[in-house]
């Protein structure tokens, strides 16, 4: 129940927590046709957004949110929850209430300016820096993988397969797990990987990212064709489960699981700052270590597709926060003679 007792008491609350508009309705739209409807307004929304927003709902109804819900419920809501979750999460449930009842028909009570007003003043007194994962740099990736060399188990081999292609195809943990033997085109320079939907392309384009063979410790298309072989994979999911005794299932990874990969794996390597670490480790490090070998900014943003350029320069900047400095400049240039 709510912290703060609600101002008005609403008629038993919808049921339904879904965020999709409501489909068409009436004697032209036949059963085939609504269900055709139904279907494009599904694909509209990616199942990640639609799990985040529903499971928003879910926290707004359990604490004793009705819907739909007014101004001042959303309100009471914020407050009730400023000092135990930071501004980004409201916010975040602020536009999954605003998307439920848009699509639904009602007037939107999560967008009004005094609720916008309320979540400012609590971002502007309780907000904190977003906690970021640290980058993997090359060096580091290169020590695990060679431990999992030495290893040589099938466990082993997905692992180094998984953690290469992460970093080096820049990919997020979900394009990561969902990847197929069929999206991947093999040329004599290397692999061509297509992805058929990610998170920067929604509406099904397409990307395509290359990656060449390595002549270093490190080399993603040969670790990926090693792990292919040991575990007879010919079709479907190139990462799967592996047990104890090293069978591999016919199941691809969960998303959830790369983050205990590496977790494991960077300790195997006696890496001391494993608690920084997550998925977006592999990508953060691709862009920060091909910016110190003096990789172009625009190649960089398109192996990681990354849509907006600042996230890059965000990397970049990291990258070079002691090589480009100002301070450094000073503090390691040659001294004057005196007088």
């Amino acid at each position: 129940m709510p912290d703060l007792p609600l101002s008005k008491r609403r008629a038993a609350a919808p049921k339904s927590t879904a965020i999709a508009p409501a489909p068409l309705h009436g004697a032209l739209i036949d059963a085939e046709l609504a269900a055709r409807h139904q279907a494009f307004l599904a694909a509209a929304t990616s199942d990640n957004t639609r799990r985040t927003y529903r499971s928003a709902i879910r926290h707004f109804q359990t604490w004793g949110g009705a819907l739909p819900a007014d101004e001042s419920t959303v309100i009471r809501y914020l407050l009730a929850h400023a000092d135990s979750l930071n501004a980004r999460t409201l916010a975040l449930r602020l536009t999954a209430l605003s998307q439920w009842h848009v699509y639904q028909g009602f007037a939107d009570p999560a967008s009004t300016p005094t609720v916008r007003k309320t979540l400012a003043g609590i971002a502007r007194l309780h907000g904190k820096p977003k906690k970021k994962a640290k980058a993997l740099p090359l060096e580091d990736l290169e020590a695990i993988v060679a431990k999992l060399a030495a290893l040589g188990t099938n466990k082993a081999l997905r692992d180094s397969a998984l953690l290469q292609l992460g970093f080096f195809g820049g990919f997020r943990r979900s394009e990561l797990v969902g990847l197929t033997v069929e999206d991947v085109r093999w040329e004599p320079q290397g692999m061509v990987i297509t992805l058929p939907r990610s998170k920067t392309d929604q509406l099904g384009e397409g990307i395509v990212k290359a990656i060449p063979f390595g002549d270093g410790v490190c080399c993603p298309a040969t670790a990926l064709r090693t792990w292919l072989a040991a575990a007879h994979i010919r079709t479907g999911p190139l990462l799967r489960t592996v047990n104890q005794w090293g069978h591999v299932g016919a199941k691809g990874l969960h998303a959830s699981s790369i983050n205990t990969i590496l977790e494991a794996c960077a300790r195997l390597a006696a890496l001391d700052y494993v608690p920084e670490l997550s998925s977006h480790s592999l990508r953060r490090g691709m862009a920060t270590s091909a910016h110190r070998a003096g990789a172009d900014f625009q190649a960089i943003k398109r192996q990681g597709g990354w849509r907006h350029e600042g996230t890059v320069h965000g990397y970049i900047e990291e990258a070079g926060r002691f090589e480009e400095n100002a301070a450094g400049s000073l503090l390691r240039g040659k001294k004057k003679p005196a007088g």
